[in-house]
């Protein structure tokens, strides 16, 4: 099997799968769950990647289920493959934050369109920060340090998001 690179969707499919086989749909729940409050997939990138991870040798199809479900399971190339991963530069992060975006374009918005945007970002904000706290609380009362702390990222974002959202210009 060729020393392919697998992308950072592809990686924490692998990850994820250490925890035993799983179907997209229970893929996609275990990532919305796990990595949600700092990390972002859609179905469409868990789909597309399995059949690639699959064809790689990563993953291993299993038998499917009800409504033609079909588990993956990780091979052993699909963990040396994630351990390559883990080893790798992570590179750098790639801000995208559409209301910063919409902020950028400020005069073209009226007074109102301002408003409605950060009170909408502020309300988000702050859901998000009160889940990811409790999802932080919940990893180490479990013992999950990693998660933890990987939570407690989400927790400082959400924070400066809503710092920042206070001394945004209003008009």
């Amino acid at each position: 099997m060729p020393d392919t690179q697998i992308n950072p969707t592809a990686a924490a499919l692998l990850g994820l799968l250490h925890e035993g086989p799983m179907t997209g749909g229970q893929l996609m729940a275990a990532a919305e769950r796990r990595l949600g409050p700092y990390w972002s997939m859609t179905r469409s990138q868990v789909y597309r990647e399995l059949p690639v991870l699959a064809e790689m040798g990563y993953v291993r199809l299993g038998k499917p289920g009800p409504r033609s479900s079909q588990p993956y399971a990780i091979t052993a190339a699909g963990k040396r493959a994630f351990g390559r991963w883990l080893t790798d530069s992570p590179g750098r992060d790639a801000i995208r934050n559409p209301v910063a975006l919409r902020v950028a374009f400020g005069q073209q918005h009226s007074g109102n369109q301002l408003k409605s945007l950060y009170t909408g970002a502020n309300e988000y904000h702050a859901e998000a920060l009160a889940m990811a706290r409790e999802q932080a609380k919940e990893a180490k009362k479990a013992g999950d340090q990693y998660g933890a702390a990987a939570l407690e990222f989400a927790v400082a974002y959400h924070k400066a998001a809503l710092t920042w959202l206070k001394s945004a210009p209003a008009e």
